[in-house]
């Protein structure tokens, strides 16, 4: 789906009835990828996007800074990174000021509803270990599934830590599929993991299920990688 640009507000024609026009055709994209369950990439990009827009909202002098710049000809000649805004104009302001009251109250709209989607599709999914947890959580596998269907998905995980907020992030990696059945439960397949993986020969291993059928890459991984990194967080 074709996204929303990061400076979609301040790039191209400053005209309220166009970017009107450009906003309203991506937010119908986005309810409609919605409507299908589907909630990434675009529901991090709303977010994105309305957390922009209330940051300029709330320092007007950012506006400014939105905008492209470009090198006078007069830094060109005497080397120097001298620029110049390209609009200073009153009245192109004033038309991005309408712009912003117009699209901040539906991105907001939108956000809402993705977020709406999103905690009835986490609310229909449970997270448990597969056997004995390790003391070492940040590096494992987890499984993905859809019961009563029978195809599991093995994805290795490792999280990540930013320290300057100290949040986490997650890297995943698709490693394989399983039928689940009786002669190959999850605990059998962990065992198959340890014997194929031996890097590490005691592995956290979780399984995420979900109770709805939702799309796998777009909603369903996703989610389970929030819940897995939550789960993590709290027994470390």
């Amino acid at each position: 789906m074709e996204s929303l640009k990061p400076d979609w507000l301040t790039s191209g024609l400053i005209d309220f009835e166009y970017k009107k026009y450009v906003l309203l055709g991506y937010l119908q994209r986005v309810r409609a990828a919605f409507g299908r369950v589907e909630l990434y990439p675009m529901l991090s990009d709303l977010v994105f996007h309305y957390r922009n827009l209330v940051t300029l909202k709330e320092n007007k002098g950012l506006m400014g800074l939105a905008f492209p710049k470009e090198l006078t000809p007069e830094g060109v000649k005497n080397l120097e990174l001298t620029y110049r805004k390209l609009v200073e104009d009153d009245a192109v302001m004033a038309e991005l000021e309408s712009i912003l009251e117009f699209s901040l109250p539906r991105i907001k709209s939108s956000v809402e509803e993705g977020s709406e989607v999103y905690e009835y599709v986490e609310t229909h999914c449970e997270i448990s270990p597969v056997g004995l947890t390790p003391l070492y959580t940040h590096e494992g596998y987890f499984f993905v599934a859809q019961p009563p269907a029978p195809d599991t998905y093995i994805y290795s995980y490792q999280v990540t830590i930013f320290d300057q907020e100290n949040s986490r992030g997650l890297h995943s990696q698709l490693i394989g599929t399983e039928t689940k059945s009786l002669a190959n439960s999850y605990e059998q397949m962990k065992r198959k993991l340890i014997k194929d993986h031996s890097a590490l020969p005691n592995p956290c291993v979780y399984v995420i299920e979900s109770k709805v059928k939702v799309p796998l890459d777009r909603t369903l991984v996703p989610i389970a990688k929030r819940l897995l990194i939550k789960y993590v967080s709290k027994a470390a």
